[in-house]
């Protein structure tokens, strides 16, 4: 069993900076797929980024593009994802999620193929 911990939310003001964080423990492998998922107010839940267990492959949501910035450290077994310029619109519950398959390079942007989740941290953006 894999347990993530999410950290690092809060409220910011619009056009700060955040650096989310997903410490993961358990399991036998480190190397998993690894995701972003967030859930605003009223609306489901949906994918943000996605970074395979290697590191060298990413993935981000259109919406997100150019903003976010999903990265891993290996050997701390944490996955980060950095928000600049932070939105009103970005307010939300943000949730991590691990995916128990794939190869080295396997990215997802899918919910059902996540294992794992997170309970999420909150990020709220004042204008």
């Amino acid at each position: 069993q894999v347990q993530l911990v999410e950290s690092g939310g809060g409220l910011v003001q619009a056009g700060d900076s955040l650096r989310l964080s997903c410490a993961a423990s358990g399991g036998t492998s480190s190397r998993r797929c690894m995701g972003w998922f967030r859930q605003a107010p009223g609306k489901e839940r949906e994918f943000v980024a996605t970074i395979s267990g290697s590191g060298s492959s990413t993935y981000y949501a259109d919406s997100v593009k150019g903003r976010f910035s999903i990265s891993r450290h290996m050997a701390e077994n944490t996955v980060y994802l950095r928000i600049y310029s932070l939105k009103p619109e970005d307010t939300a519950v943000y949730y991590c999620a691990a995916a128990n398959r794939g190869s080295p390079y396997y990215t997802t942007q899918y919910e059902n193929e996540y294992d794992f989740w997170g309970q999420g941290t909150q990020v709220t953006v004042s204008s």
